[in-house]
């Protein structure tokens, strides 16, 4: 398998959670914004729309590779954003019996890691181009790697 072929497979795999997320908060914003405002963070209802507006035009973007580097070095940003602010800690639910509450932080822990690997890919992504199977590539939008 070429390598442009696996670069390829490789966008579509790490656009897929971010367009289906972006869809999804669209959709219906509760959830996130419940998490918006455990966080302390004004506004949460415009911060859900705006995170999921992001989150799939950015996911587009790398599906198709348009503007990769850009949108690869803001996903990144955002998942360790996201992965901190959300995903640090240990979670403490009132009335849950400690195992569910340390099964709980454990999950949270995996989604932090989860979001720290996936940062990681992106840079690797904006580090090497999306390759020649790119609308970046056709439009001579992808630079040589140093």
């Amino acid at each position: 398998m070429s390598q442009n072929v696996i670069v390829l497979i490789g966008r579509i795999l790490l656009s897929i959670m971010f367009i289906m997320s972006g869809f999804g908060k669209l959709a219906d914003p509760t959830s996130t914004a419940g998490m918006i405002t455990g966080a302390g963070w004004p506004a949460p209802t415009a911060l859900a729309y705006l995170a999921g507006l992001f989150e799939l035009v950015a996911g587009i973007a790398v599906l198709v590779g348009f503007q990769t580097r850009i949108a690869s070095y803001l996903l990144a940003a955002f998942a360790l954003v996201t992965g901190l602010v959300f995903h640090s800690g240990a979670i403490n639910v009132p009335d849950f019996p400690a195992a569910a509450n340390g099964l709980l932080t454990v999950f949270n822990q995996i989604m932090m890691m989860k979001n720290i690997t996936i940062a990681g890919a992106f840079l690797v992504l904006a580090a090497f181009g999306p390759g020649a199977l790119s609308v970046d590539a056709r439009t001579g939008k992808v630079l040589a790697t140093a």
